[in-house]
């Protein structure tokens, strides 16, 4: 069984998803607010068909949850930056757990490659990534090396609807 992405309980093993599941997920992706019933219309299923599928979905794992996409500027943080880190060997767990806890943490990801762990944060300003990168970030014992890649412009990629 794989692990939730939480760390908690394990996750029951995938279903496969069919064409119609694969509908509900892409308009879901699109529109998260969408309502049972539209759902329902737009996929050719009845509602409780919809409603009992989105819950697998869910159950399964396949939908982590429900929330917003935010203009991180609008919103007050107007630096983006990726930082790469190299971290002690083995020390993946400790670490993602300590990276979920920095502000503006927006996305973790182990990786392969000439670096170990690449780390995306939405911060109000130059000076608060400085701050967390010199303070927060190397003040982390397992951490070995960071570097940071300050992102000039970014757009999140709509899925199609």
């Amino acid at each position: 069984m794989a692990e939730s992405p939480d760390g908690g309980s394990p996750l029951p093993p995938a279903r496969p998803l069919d064409a119609v599941d694969q509908d509900i997920l892409q308009m879901l992706q699109a529109d998260g607010r969408a309502s049972i019933r539209s759902v329902a219309e737009r996929v050719h299923v009845s509602r409780a068909n919809a409603y009992a599928r989105i819950n697998r979905l869910v159950e399964d794992g396949v939908i982590r949850g429900f929330g917003a996409r935010v203009n991180h500027e609008r919103a007050g943080h107007g630096t983006s930056a990726y930082i790469t880190l190299k971290i002690v060997q083995n020390t993946w767990r400790t670490v993602r757990e300590q990276l979920r806890q920095l502000p503006g943490a927006s996305h973790i990801a182990l990786v392969g490659g000439d670096f170990d762990v690449l780390l995306l944060v939405h911060t109000p300003d130059n000076r608060a990534l400085r701050e967390l990168v010199l303070t927060r970030l190397q003040a982390i014992p397992e951490v070995q090396s960071t570097r940071t890649l300050l992102v000039f412009e970014e757009e999140d990629l709509e899925p199609q609807g």
